[in-house]
């Protein structure tokens, strides 16, 4: 089997080769929908930011030829949709938006199985939801498929590349303390140390 080479697939697209989009699109469109999903966007409105990422990408497939730097500039355009899109709708911040992370049951599965596994699921990601929301956002993007590399996820988050490892620690440590109940949430958790410095 060929490698991907992202170089290559942007040519032989930009040259009408459907095969050579759809690689690309299978490569890339967990980042792409990661970085939707990292704004706590609904499904319609991830959809849309999708969309509008790889019409940007059509409308550009004759500029680019570098593939190196597709994964970054795919997950900036991402970013920079979603972001457009918060503002035609008059909102600075997505927090109030219900994210619905939805995933495939298995059909080999106990049905009590399934039902512990998504109730550890949901529990999950409403601990995440209790991160601030730099984590949240990291931490959704870093769960797409293929995995985007730290130049990626620095684009879509607008995060310098070198801070992004001791990010995801402290995120990682705060959601394990929020699951074990070691941790109260993040708010709380400053009201206190602030509450602690005065009475020192």
């Amino acid at each position: 089997m060929t490698a991907f080479d992202p170089t290559i697939a942007l040519i032989e697209a930009a040259d009408g080769d459907q095969r050579a989009w759809d690689a690309l699109v299978a490569r890339y469109s967990g980042l792409v929908w990661a970085v939707a999903r990292s704004f706590r966007f609904n499904d319609a409105d991830a959809g849309d930011v999708f969309q509008a990422t790889w019409f940007r990408l059509v409308e550009k497939l004759g500029q680019i030829r570098n593939g190196d730097g597709l994964g970054s500039w795919l997950a900036t355009t991402a970013r920079n949709e979603a972001i457009d899109m918060l503002r035609r709708r008059g909102r600075e911040s997505p927090a109030d938006v219900t994210e619905h992370l939805d995933r495939a049951p298995s059909t080999t599965d106990l049905p009590e199985e399934e039902a512990l596994r998504s109730e550890e699921h949901r529990l999950l990601w409403q601990a995440v939801h209790r991160l601030p929301e730099r984590c949240g956002r990291l931490l959704r993007a870093m769960g797409a498929h293929p995995a985007p590399s730290y130049a990626e996820l620095g684009a879509a988050l607008d995060m310098p590349v070198g801070s992004i490892g001791p990010t995801r620690a402290r995120c990682l440590e705060s959601l394990r303390g929020l699951l074990t109940g070691e941790l109260p949430a993040p708010g709380l958790a400053r009201q206190r140390t602030i509450g602690e410095r005065r009475q020192a």
